[in-house]
């Protein structure tokens, strides 16, 4: 009885260390959130980088947060092998996601934006017309799509604008309701 109190304060610092650890959000509204300051502030790319390298679950919208977060390293990183090794990642994390939901338009949306992005003399932009449909047919769904209202606005407005889109796919995405 003695030994099992002597143990009694060890198990329970292994127990709070281990729910210590596990505090980290992957909640999507927060990811939203922080992967448009990360995309804008080198500091915060760094810190939205860390978190999600640390994410090992399979929830594909997730997956493609954490791809992104490696897409976003790409940018704030000046060497050269560096920033291929991000994108390479990014690429690799993308394909679990978009395999483990083909359909999902955010999915789709944040490997487009990277891809749109990517110069196109690195061969990492093959993906950009079959997203950009699943992106379109996402919002034609909605709010079946699993978008939320915002989300599937930030969308819509990213799409028209630049070259992301023809005049005729413009038209069209400007007559969804959202």
């Amino acid at each position: 009885m003695k030994n099992s109190l002597l143990i009694l304060p060890f198990l329970l610092f292994f127990y709070i260390t281990a729910l210590a650890d596990n505090t980290k959000s992957y909640k999507l509204p927060d990811l939203r959130v922080q992967f448009l300051e990360a995309s804008q502030n080198s500091k915060a790319g760094k810190e939205f980088h860390k978190l999600m390298s640390d994410y090992e679950d399979n929830n594909p919208v997730v997956l493609a947060y954490k791809a992104v977060s490696e897409a976003i390293m790409a940018k704030h990183v000046w060497n050269p092998y560096m920033k291929m090794k991000h994108l390479q990642r990014s690429s690799e994390i993308f394909e679990q996601a978009v395999q483990l939901n083909a359909s999902n338009p955010e999915i789709r949306f944040l490997r487009f934006t990277v891809e749109h992005y990517v110069p196109r003399y690195l061969n990492m932009s093959k993906n950009l017309e079959d997203d950009k449909a699943k992106i379109i047919a996402g919002l034609e769904r909605h709010p079946k799509s699993g978008l939320s209202n915002d989300m599937a606005r930030d969308i819509r407005d990213f799409m028209l604008t630049k070259d992301h889109c023809t005049e005729q796919e413009k038209r069209k995405i400007k007559s969804i309701p959202i």
